[in-house]
């Protein structure tokens, strides 16, 4: 932990007030750590309330070099959010508040601090939604689906936050106001700022408030669960339902080795001979749905199927459900220390991906277990391993950049949904030129010419360097 010089904390708490900002280790300590289970002690914890009070804290750490790091509830998974040089960890948990919610043209309007769930279901009421539905939802804020571009499964037909965000109010790391993007569905005056901001990890500017795109709630959903003899099969099948005109609001994907974990942690019944599962949802006018279900049912049939069920009424689609909601808890069971990655590739190179996958199991000797959002190409990558077996702690990074090496070969990219941060900063490097880096360090250091928003994340250290070893870290998450 770095220390808090006592002009820097007297002028904090003048610009907030005593009780909301805190410098006790025992009162920062929870705010040290993520989901990734890194962990850092911060200097500091202070809860603004204001857009004004997040101007006046950037001011006092831009003048003073104290870095700052924004949090919403921690959920994050690459350690984006982890103070790793110390400094002043902005909690925006207390800014949530839905500022308007514009029915007649389809906004809100909301403070970073909200989380997931409340915004949908406050627009629900209207008949409205907000397309990102990351897993975390009910405890994850707008603010941190902003700063690593959340998705989940509706982003097949939905998009990813970028793809839902109208404009933005923010505070650049030298403490200068800025509003980016608009309050209508076109707009093209001035350079994009909306959109980099989103994704970039709090790193160049701290969203204060954001006018997010909604779309009304459909009026029904057709839910279907196909599974077949094998992997390959089941790739296949998504590359042919992802080719026909109707497109999915949600397409998931498990592996052969996630339906034995279910088997055997979850105690959910699937047939002996499953090698791979996929769920399908469509969505729209209840005119037409079915057909609109039977087109997606004909294309997911072919070699390998050997079942599939289309269910309409909520008791049914509960019961399609039950294994993939069940994946997660029984992959903490089977290994609490698991590697999970969210790669993406393109949706035809599947089959290439999950084939390469299993191929790289087998070298290294590591059980690997994918799922994720097969209609985007996003899986999640689960190195599961027992660190405490010398062989399988030396063979899974290497594991891993056998991994990061096939997705780039397959034309993909190292992160889908997850983001960055810590975990994946050092890979960076191999996905994206010297060039494109560093005209990316130019752009950080026009918004945060001090370099204090969250130091040591998202981009490498220099443009160049040897390849990552992230698991040297004694705090890393394994």
């Amino acid at each position: 932990m770095t220390f808090l010089a006592d002009d820097i904390y007297r002028h904090l708490v003048s610009a907030l007030d005593e009780q909301r900002v805190k410098i006790d280790p025992a009162d920062c300590w929870a705010y040290g750590f993520d989901n990734s289970r890194h962990h850092s002690l911060p200097s500091c914890v202070v809860f603004p309330q204001s857009h004004e009070e997040i101007r006046s804290v950037v001011q006092i750490c831009h003048a003073s070099g104290t870095p700052l790091i924004a949090r919403g509830r921690g959920t994050g998974t690459t350690g984006a959010s982890v103070p790793v040089t110390g400094g002043v960890i902005l909690a925006l948990e207390r800014m949530n508040r839905i500022l308007r919610i514009d029915a007649d043209n389809r906004y809100a309007v909301v403070e970073p601090g909200v989380t997931n769930q409340a915004l949908q279901d406050a627009v629900a009421a209207k008949g409205f939604f907000w397309g990102p539905d990351p897993s975390s939802a009910t405890v994850c804020t707008v603010g941190g689906n902003l700063a690593c571009n959340a998705a989940g499964p509706r982003a097949v037909k939905y998009g990813t936050t970028r793809d839902n965000v109208l404009g933005l109010r923010a505070v650049t790391g030298d403490g200068i106001e800025l509003r980016a993007g608009v309050f209508t569905t076109k707009g093209v005056i001035g350079y994009d700022l909306t959109r980099l901001l989103i994704g970039s990890e709090g790193t160049l500017a701290i969203i204060t408030e954001a006018t997010l795109k909604l779309t009304p709630l459909p009026e029904a959903k057709r839910t279907l669960r196909v599974i077949y003899t094998d992997i390959d099969a089941a790739a296949q099948a998504v590359s042919r339902i992802m080719a026909q005109p109707i497109t999915p609001c949600a397409l998931e994907f498990m592996d052969g080795r996630a339906i034995e974990l279910i088997r055997q942690y979850g105690e959910i019944p699937l047939p002996e001979q499953a090698g791979a599962l996929l769920m399908v949802e469509v969505d729209g006018p209840t005119t037409g749905l079915d057909a609109a279900a039977q087109t997606i049912a004909a294309a997911a049939s072919g070699r390998g199927m050997l079942s599939l069920d289309i269910a309409n009424d909520p008791s049914t689609v509960k019961a399609l459900w039950q294994a993939r909601k069940a994946l997660s808890p029984c992959l903490r069971k089977a290994a609490p220390k698991k590697v999970n990655e969210d790669v993406v590739v393109p949706v035809s190179r599947m089959p290439e991906l999950i084939a390469g996958l299993e191929a790289l199991s087998r070298t290294h000797g590591i059980l690997i277990v994918n799922f994720g959002h097969a209609g985007n190409g996003n899986i999640h990558v689960n190195l599961l391993y027992d660190p405490s077996n010398p062989a399988q702690a030396e063979a899974a990074p290497h594991c891993l950049d056998a991994v990061f090496s096939l997705v780039l070969k397959l034309e993909g990219t190292l992160s889908g949904e997850h983001g960055v941060g810590i975990d994946k900063r050092d890979f960076v490097n191999r996905e994206l030129t010297p060039e494109t880096l560093e005209l990316m360090a130019r752009i950080k250091r026009q918004f945060d010419p001090a370099g204090i928003l969250n130091p040591q994340k998202s981009l490498p250290a220099t443009p160049t360097g040897a390849t990552a070893t992230p698991y040297s870290s004694p705090t890393r998450r394994l």
